[in-house]
């Protein structure tokens, strides 16, 4: 049963990071399995998008929730340089289908355009309504998992 509260307003915090240089590229597979394990019972659904070397993770949920995930992420030693792009409250789910919708990108350079993404850039680009696959164009070919949605 999810210990989350229900009337709680909604809080998302989209943050950047990159893999660990002594970490295998095999390890996507276990946080994503994890996450999909534990966000439920947390209230929290979202988007991980992972390039080779770097992570972009939407999150949602309530704020409580969202930012002691973000809290366990910062600790989590297969991420460094974590930098949070933006966080604040959500009208609606972006992705609500799933607990962690999860996809890799052909595109190398798309992690890069977004953390070049600052203050008000981030939010008009973002807050589009097609801005999830204008940004990043997913990979071809199925993803992590059999619970990706499209973008």
């Amino acid at each position: 049963m999810p210990h989350t509260d229900p009337t709680a307003e909604l809080h998302e915090v989209i943050y950047v990071s990159t893999l660990a240089p002594d970490a295998p590229t095999s390890v996507i597979a276990d946080i994503v399995g994890k996450a999909r394990l534990h966000n439920p019972w947390l209230g929290i659904t979202g988007l991980l998008i992972f390039d080779g070397m770097r992570f972009c993770e939407q999150m949602e949920g309530s704020q409580k929730d969202v930012l002691a995930q973000l809290a366990r992420i910062r600790q989590d030693t297969r991420h460094i340089n974590l930098r949070v792009v933006h966080q604040g409250p959500l009208a609606v789910r972006r992705f609500r289908r799933f607990s962690l919708g999860y996809t890799t990108l052909d595109d190398d350079d798309a992690l890069g355009r977004l953390e070049a993404l600052t203050g008000q850039d981030f939010l008009v680009t973002l807050g589009r309504p097609d801005a999830w696959r204008t940004v990043f164009r997913p990979a071809r070919g199925p993803a992590c998992g059999d619970r990706s949605e499209k973008l």
